[in-house]
């Protein structure tokens, strides 16, 4: 079959040939109305929209799309909207996290599939992110990011309040009788009071600065608010600036370097991101072949002082960030700290697209060397009890118990921890340690966002409002406290926490990285032979798929088979 593909690009595979397959792929097309010359050598261009009704961050994605299609139409490309599997953390059960490979497998093959020549990836809330850069990063084009941004600052009984962040406040208030049912109900409205993604520096804002920070981004869109006309601005000039990666063949490799990812996890501990981050992270640098591991997270972020007072480890939110000046002067803050040798999306180093920036709030946005706190970046920890890893986010915990030993108050499972915590007669105290066992990628399955185990009635009762607690699930990256996660391997393989037993004690040593149970290794031994793992229950479908196929926490919960990249070549011909 003729091909015209003088220009050397990819869908003249499609729209370029002659003959029968020609006439199909362009007629059947042309059913919505595109003229002949739609199809005559422009660069089409993908864009990848994560909107549903059921993922709320990203409701608004249908007319950031239409923004994105006029700049592609003006810089002379040919725009093909398509949809995904849409993730959204606050609606779906029993977590987004067990469906972030299956998005990532349906944007992967939606890309390969299709006559595209570049993509843009409409991200928001959190989950949808890493799917979409991980499903991208697999085929290899020419890749450009829109985050959907987050929502207006929620606004309560005269006080600005966070998504996700004050809802763990409010929740416990309520629970003690400080808070009225009614004002609990108010808050609602009063906090989600516009289209966008949560307002706080949890992962879904996470994510978004870690497309800018790794140069997946026009400089400056991560902050802006989802209702903020600039948002709007920046999706045209995105829309054009992928046309002409297109036809450069700016590949999403070409961006995706070690040393982007290096920068990413430095600039994340300055802004107090999310834990959520190692997981995706980690994804995301296998399938593009950058040799990334859980050490380099504590290596390269946690000594980095945190520069953004930003709720949960501050107290503004994302629109004040934006406000200040958002990324960028966060990026000229540690310019001497980042790497330079690296590209974003407009051919320029992040460093470089940040010279001109401007702190316009010198209390939301900190200097690098007066910080709002030393050294607040995410620790990773090791012992006996976390092999594997685990991982914390100092700027979020409490000070005094970053060096602690306690007596270890055990919870099976979720269901168990549900059942038990406002039991008047459950032993635990403010010394005590609590863990929550089943919680990992295999054992829920999904690696929900359960690890910020909410503390007992008894215990806030006391005006207690922070316990050290461990787990190998995830937490919101809105939660707050002395929490540790990911331990790895999880309690579901057979891994030492499922060995703790009431009573236990356990040593937390942050500054020395450590996170130990005391018991002697005779008796782990014992307990290990004595072990038998639990019944999950799944036995077809998705869900099994994913707990025969799930790779630990501490290489980034992605599916074996997925890891490295296949390219953008479809190995069969249609008709």
């Amino acid at each position: 079959m003729e091909n015209d593909n003088k220009d050397g690009l990819r869908s003249r595979d499609w729209f370029g040939k002659t003959g029968k397959d020609g006439f199909i792929y362009r007629s059947w097309i042309k059913n919505q109305g595109y003229p002949a010359h739609q199809f005559k050598g422009k660069p089409v261009i993908g864009i990848c929209n994560t909107w549903s009704e059921t993922t709320p961050c990203n409701g608004h994605f249908r007319e950031i799309a239409q923004f994105v299609k006029n700049g592609i139409y003006e810089a002379g490309g040919f725009p093909l909207e398509f949809p995904v599997m849409s993730l959204g953390e606050t609606i779906i059960r029993p977590t987004a996290m067990l469906y972030r490979n299956l998005a990532a497998m349906t944007v992967e093959e939606s890309i390969r599939g299709n006559p595209f020549d570049a993509v843009v990836l409409l991200t928001g809330c959190d989950k949808t992110t890493p799917s979409l850069v991980m499903g991208a990063a697999s085929v290899d084009l020419p890749t450009i990011v829109v985050p959907g941004g987050p929502m207006l600052n929620g606004k309560f009984q005269g006080k600005d309040i966070g998504s996700g962040t004050d809802v763990w406040k409010f929740a416990d208030d309520f629970r003690t009788g400080k808070m009225s049912a009614e004002d609990f109900e108010e808050a609602e409205a009063c906090m989600s009071r516009s289209a966008g993604h949560c307002s706080t520096m949890g992962t879904a804002s996470t994510m978004a600065v870690m497309c800018e920070a790794l140069g997946l981004t026009l400089p400056g869109i991560s902050a802006i608010p989802a209702v903020d006309s600039r948002k709007k601005m920046l999706a045209h000039m995105t829309g054009m600036r992928i046309v002409e990666m297109a036809k450069e063949n700016l590949k999403i490799s070409d961006i995706l370097t070690k040393g982007a990812f290096e920068n990413a996890i430095k600039i994340n501990a300055a802004v107090g991101g999310s834990t959520n981050l190692i997981l995706h992270l980690l994804a995301i640098a296998a399938r593009i072949g950058v040799d990334l591991k859980l050490e380099d997270f504590d290596d390269l972020g946690s000594k980095i002082p945190l520069l953004v007072n930003l709720m949960p480890s501050g107290k503004f939110l994302m629109e004040d960030f934006y406000y200040a000046g958002g990324l960028p002067v966060v990026i000229k803050e540690m310019s001497e700290v980042l790497r330079k040798d690296t590209i974003s999306v407009n051919g320029k180093s992040i460093v470089e697209n940040s010279e001109k920036a401007r702190n316009w709030n010198p209390e939301v946005i900190f200097p690098y060397n007066n910080p709002l706190k030393e050294e607040a970046g995410i620790t990773v920890v090791r012992g006996n009890l976390c092999p594997d890893g685990s991982v914390i986010k100092v700027s979020a915990a409490t000070d005094k118990l970053l060096t602690h030993r306690g007596k270890a108050v055990v919870f099976e499972t979720i269901e168990d921890y549900h059942a038990r915590i406002d039991d008047p007669e459950l032993d635990i105290d403010e010394n005590s340690i609590m863990v929550l066992k089943n919680s990992g990628p295999k054992g829920y399955p999904g690696m929900p966002e359960v690890g910020s185990m909410a503390l007992p009635k008894k215990i806030l009762e006391k005006g207690i409002t922070d316990l050290v607690r461990i787990s190998d699930a995830r937490m919101s990256g809105t939660a707050f406290g002395t929490v540790f996660l990911h331990v790895s391997p999880e309690s579901a393989v057979g891994g030492p926490l499922a060995f703790v037993q009431n009573g236990d004690m356990i040593t937390v040593d942050v500054p020395n990285k450590i996170l130990n149970l005391d018991i002697s290794e005779e008796e782990m031994e014992t307990r290990r032979k004595n072990w038998k793992p639990l019944d999950l229950g799944y036995v077809r479908g998705y869900a099994k798929m994913y707990i025969e196929s799930v790779n630990q926490a501490h290489l980034g919960a992605d599916f074996d088979y997925l890891v490295g990249k296949s390219g953008s070549k479809v190995n069969r011909e249609s008709h």
